[in-house]
């Protein structure tokens, strides 16, 4: 897959990993929680460990087909999520990413009235070594081999404008872009220069127009913004998870997409605040009903084993 400005591309499936995701057969859902690193990067804890051989660091971008190899060890990991734990990737179709090759990649489509959305997961492979059970060092070629109780993922809903299928097994999918620029500017001088964006404002002011007032969520954010666009954050898998925030979301873009310009134009200058009154404006004209759909999680901060901080999202009676 390669994004190209406002595309996404699928430039490669593999059929072998697409008929073990045929053949997952619906099972009892094993416990699982929901998390975030200190980086703020997404996890969750499964009971039974998975085992990740150890993969190619490299790979030439140019090259959409990756190796034989590679495929096989992907294909293993693949294996045993459809076994411990099925829901996650039920359904779905993976493709191959030449720019992450550490994530491989699954999609699916979604149709709410005439709105389309792409569901995509990455999974990331990339050893964690204070996190894990190394059975084999890496070194500058290949990753380390694990077991590991934690799979980092990335789970989001994308709006899409429509989709090219001049190669039906190979698709285009063009993001809807109702954000017309999110870079501001420029901080800092010479080799210092930093750019400057509101993506993180914006997704604070999306996700908090659609939460009741007051309620502590960082850094969890289930409406944000990526690609130029409001994206929607899926942190329980399956059908679950996207049964509860796919309708959501589908709300919150048609309710955003005539106020977008008024937020950049105050987030260009100004710092997301709760205060602000545009901020008060729009939150106050979201349906009570849309809110309450987003009230019945909780985060809370802890710290690991390493007295690293880290956070829990926790969902009560979801759906």
């Amino acid at each position: 897959m390669e994004q190209i400005l406002n595309e996404i591309k699928v430039v490669f499936t593999d059929s072998t990993i697409n008929e073990l995701l045929k053949s997952i057969k619906q099972q009892s859902s094993i416990s699982y929680t929901m998390h975030f690193s200190q980086n703020e990067d997404f996890f969750i804890q499964i009971p039974s460990e998975i085992f990740v051989p150890q993969l190619p660091i490299h790979h030439d971008i140019r090259s959409n087909t990756p190796a034989n190899s590679y495929l096989k060890l992907i294909a293993q990991v693949v294996e045993q999520i459809c076994i411990l734990l099925p829901e996650l990737l039920e359904g779905l179709i993976y493709f191959f990413d030449p720019a992450e090759i550490l994530k491989p990649c699954f999609y699916k489509l979604y149709k709410v009235e005439e709105s389309i959305y792409l569901y995509i997961i990455r999974i990331d492979l990339n050893p964690r070594l204070l996190e894990v059970s190394v059975k084999q060092s890496g070194s500058n070629d290949i990753t380390a081999s694990y077991y590991t109780k934690r799979l980092y993922l990335e789970s989001e809903l994308i709006p899409l404008e429509k989709i090219i299928t001049d190669n039906p097994s190979l698709p285009r999918f063009i993001i809807d872009q109702i954000i017309s620029q999110t870079w501001i500017g420029e901080t800092g001088r010479g080799y210092m220069v930093h750019g400057i964006w509101m993506d993180t404002d914006l997704s604070k002011f999306f996700s908090k127009a659609f939460i009741p007032q007051g309620k502590k969520i960082y850094p969890y954010y289930p409406l944000f913004c990526k690609y130029k666009t409001l994206c929607g954050f899926v942190p329980m898998i399956g059908n679950q998870g996207r049964k509860l925030l796919l309708p959501l979301f589908h709300k919150a873009k048609i309710f955003f997409k005539p106020h977008i310009p008024k937020i950049q134009e105050v987030l260009r200058n100004q710092k997301f605040s709760e205060n602000l009154n545009e901020f008060k404006e729009i939150a106050n004209a979201v349906p009570d009903e849309w809110k309450k759909l987003l009230q019945n999680f909780y985060v809370i901060s802890y710290l690991n084993q390493y007295e690293q901080k880290e956070y829990q999202i926790t969902y009560e009676n979801p759906v």
